[in-house]
């Protein structure tokens, strides 16, 4: 589409940002729905992130996105932080104010439990116990999801104790932490597993865990989308159990952030999928 001076402006950064779907999946928005818009990568180095996000007011931009390495050390240079990305400590979603003040909050919380939600819309955790593998910023995210949805414990498992440690105290909960040598008592009558580490990603070592001992009805979930089917999720529907992968999150997480800087909210739809999967 053609832009004109009057041009929505938004972008993600990250250190490196060429591998983000952001830009793709955004552009198919700002073109199905006619907005004079545009979103861009901003490859951002670690030590330039405060001088960059200051800058975004003086370019004329609406906001970003922050992924890899920079959800943490914003908090450090925003404005405003959203109480709940405050308690995780990671912000994902930046906004310019009127007055040109900048306002994260992180949409990832919201991304994943509607990802569960649309895949499984009979599907409930309350009451129930859920397990999560790692102990970073995506799962204090997907943490504070399963706490929303209603989960009666969540089991954290996590190669450093201490990494996991830190997650507990920040956001409190039914959190209780178990570690690695302890999957299979983790997986043991639980509900959901999640993986939010990197392990299965293209490029990455696969997540090597035995299933056994998780119950087959369980709802097996990875937030990587690179590759779609992680060995994880291979494994678990080779077993029979629900699986959701990774891009549902991706898509919902950006739906809050587009419509605060376009004005419109956007819809994720089967064609949207399939445009970000066919990413050339």
């Amino acid at each position: 589409m053609i832009l004109t001076g009057h041009a929505r402006l938004a972008g993600v950064m990250g250190w490196p940002v060429a591998h983000s779907l952001s830009p793709r999946l955004h552009g198919y928005w700002l073109r199905e729905y006619g907005i004079d818009g545009a979103y861009v990568p901003l490859a951002v180095k670690p030590e330039r992130l405060a001088s960059a996000l200051r800058a975004l007011p003086d370019l004329g931009f609406a906001g970003c996105n922050l992924t890899v390495p920079h959800k943490q050390a914003a908090l450090a240079t925003l404005d405003e932080v959203a109480p709940e990305a405050r308690r995780i400590g990671a912000v994902n979603t930046v906004r310019v104010m009127s007055d040109g003040r900048l306002h994260g909050w992180n949409t990832d919380i919201e991304g994943f439990a509607q990802s569960l939600a649309v895949a499984l819309p009979c599907w409930s955790l309350v009451g129930r116990a859920a397990a999560v593998i790692g102990a970073g910023g995506a799962a204090r995210a997907v943490s504070a999801a399963l706490t929303g949805m209603g989960a009666a414990e969540i089991r954290l498992v996590n190669r450093s104790p201490a990494r996991a440690k830190e997650l507990s105290r920040a956001l409190g909960g039914p959190i209780r932490i178990h570690g690695w040598e302890e999957m299979a008592k983790a997986l043991s009558g639980t509900a959901l597993l999640v993986n939010t580490t990197t392990l299965g990603m293209t490029g990455q070592p696969p997540l090597e865990i035995e299933l056994a001992s998780l119950p087959h009805e369980a709802v097996v979930s990875d937030i990587v989308y690179a590759p779609l089917e992680t060995p994880l999720l291979a494994a678990a529907r080779a077993r029979g159990h629900p699986v959701v992968d990774g891009l549902g999150m991706l898509l919902h997480q950006a739906v809050p952030g587009f419509e605060a800087w376009y004005g419109r909210r956007p819809e994720v739809t089967p064609a949207l999928r399939d445009f970000v999967l066919a990413r050339p």
